[in-house]
């Protein structure tokens, strides 16, 4: 079936990461950069883990760790214990990733491109990461670093418009978006486009 694409406010959420190892500090830094309040569980946790800013407890995963959880991130390389991990946080309606397992999914995640605020995400819903990444690699080639200037001009005229009480809803953002991409040629040159391109 096909996934429902979201993006999630983690932000100062509970969020528990088992597994100690690169994979799991991949995720964990993904997750402190975007404010979750992360507990690492894990026998062995490499250095970078530890130099995080987040709680890590050196032991084998219990039933207990998932108390107040709000969200769960196995990478433990062990299917009986991600097995285990996902039917007990499926029990408690606790959202559960298993790193490259999407049978133990009740999400999965994408490749992110992040330039500020713009991100741009590939998925395959769990059947290849590595095209997902290879994607992401190749659009980080053609959307150059000043994206996020763009984003924050755009965010300016957003305020603007509703500061006037009207609804961006109403607006025909074309002009303004181009208008905006006139002043970046560069960004639109990277991607082989031309600003008045229609939207």
């Amino acid at each position: 079936m096909p996934q429902f694409p979201i993006n999630l406010n983690v932000s100062g959420k509970r969020v528990l990461v088992v597994g100690g190892r690169r994979i799991a500090l991949r995720k964990t830094e993904q997750l402190v950069e975007c404010g979750a309040d992360v507990t690492v569980v894990a026998p062995d946790i490499v250095p970078e883990l530890s130099s995080l800013n987040v709680a890590c407890i050196r032991r084998e995963f219990h039933i207990s760790d998932l108390e107040s959880v709000w969200l769960v991130i196995t990478a433990t390389g062990n299917n009986v214990v991600d097995q285990r991990i996902f039917d007990e946080a499926t029990r408690r309606r606790i959202w559960v990733n298993s790193a490259d397992d999407p049978e133990r999914c009740s999400f999965t995640l994408p490749a992110v491109l992040r330039r500020g605020d713009l991100m741009i995400t590939s998925s395959t819903a769990g059947s290849s990461p590595a095209l997902s990444s290879y994607i992401r690699n190749f659009l980080t080639q053609a959307f150059v670093d000043d994206w996020h200037l763009i984003v924050d001009e755009l965010a300016e005229h957003r305020r603007d418009i509703h500061a006037r009480g009207e609804s961006t809803e109403d607006v025909d953002w074309q002009p303004i978006i181009s208008g905006v991409l006139d002043k970046y040629p560069h960004v639109t040159e990277a991607l082989g486009l031309k600003s008045k391109a229609p939207l």
